[in-house]
């Protein structure tokens, strides 16, 4: 089993950039591919992206496409969200989550990820 914790949300200004991290427990965090969501009140958790297990491939929404990037370092045990020209919309709790092994079933499955963290908040103020 793996274990998330995030960090790095905060209050920005529009146009701004953050840099979420999530840490992950366990000696296996290379067998899990890696994806962040987002849920803002009164909306279903969205898919953000996605990284497969040893980094090279990485999926992002589209509407976050050219602006965020999805990144890990499994030396350290951890994934990275690279937010620039954050946008109002942008507002929303983000999660880390895990699946042990590939993208069976697509990316983008919130319901295929079995390890959330808890969640950190990011608001972008207009």
């Amino acid at each position: 089993q793996v274990q998330l914790v995030e960090s790095g949300g905060g209050l920005v200004q529009a146009g701004g950039s953050l840099r979420l991290s999530c840490a992950a427990s366990g000696r296996t965090f290379s067998s899990y591919s890696m994806g962040w969501f987002r849920q803002a009140p009164g909306k279903e958790r969205e898919f953000v992206a996605a990284i497969s297990r040893a980094g090279i491939t990485a999926v992002h929404a589209d509407s976050v496409k050219g602006r965020f990037t999805i990144s890990r370092d499994n030396a350290k045990n951890t994934v990275y969200l690279q937010m620039n020209s954050l946008k109002p919309e942008d507002t929303a709790v983000y999660f880390c989550a895990g699946r042990l092994g590939g993208w069976e079933g697509g990316p983008m499955a919130t319901r295929l990820y079995g390890y959330w963290g808890q969640g950190t908040q990011v608001t972008v103020s207009s």
